[in-house]
């Protein structure tokens, strides 16, 4: 499996991060990834998510699951969104009204589940989100790094390939 942390999009305050969208810089760097044209493609139904997908592997069919967006926290500007973020991966503080990460886990396991399944022997390509994909990530020990190190170096766009084999069964 290969999951794609999205491109960057164009930051707007005023637009709830959920429906933002990519600008030229992170088409541009969406079009460099080296993802296959025969892999099954499945987004979260972000735009940005969908968006980086859809410029990586013109043409082909990209799914889209809610169970691969980010985590669910109000949607108003929040200039200390990196400091807020950096806690809640590293499991030190949820702050209030943002879904708890056993929830993102939980929700994250059953669409890799779904697609897992589709997918068949196709590879499977899952363009996502950092926060969602640390939680998952951490939750089945796939990475050994401290979480909130882990997500503060994600680029825009990234890509972390792991063996289906690896994932250890959900709690």
């Amino acid at each position: 499996m290969i999951f794609v942390r999205h491109a960057m999009p164009v930051l707007d305050p005023a637009v709830p991060p959920a429906r933002w969208h990519l600008g030229d810089e992170g088409r541009a760097a969406a079009r460099l990834l080296r993802l296959p044209r025969d892999a099954y493609l499945v987004a979260s139904d972000e735009p940005k998510a969908v968006e980086t997908l859809r410029h990586a592997v013109p043409g082909a069919p990209v799914h889209q699951d809610p169970g691969f967006a980010e985590v669910h926290r109000p949607a108003a500007w929040q200039p200390d969104h990196r400091t807020l973020a950096r806690a809640y991966v590293a499991g030190t503080h949820v702050p209030d009204g943002w879904e708890p990460p056993a929830a993102v886990t939980a929700r994250f396991d059953a669409a890799v589940d779904r697609h897992r399944a589709r997918a068949g022997t196709r590879l499977l390509v899952v363009a996502t989100h950092g926060m969602a994909l640390t939680c998952w990530l951490t939750a089945h020990a796939l990475i050994t790094a401290d979480p909130a190190r882990f997500w503060a170096g994600l680029r825009f766009p990234d890509l972390i390939e792991i063996d289906p084999a690896d994932r250890k069964a959900p709690h």
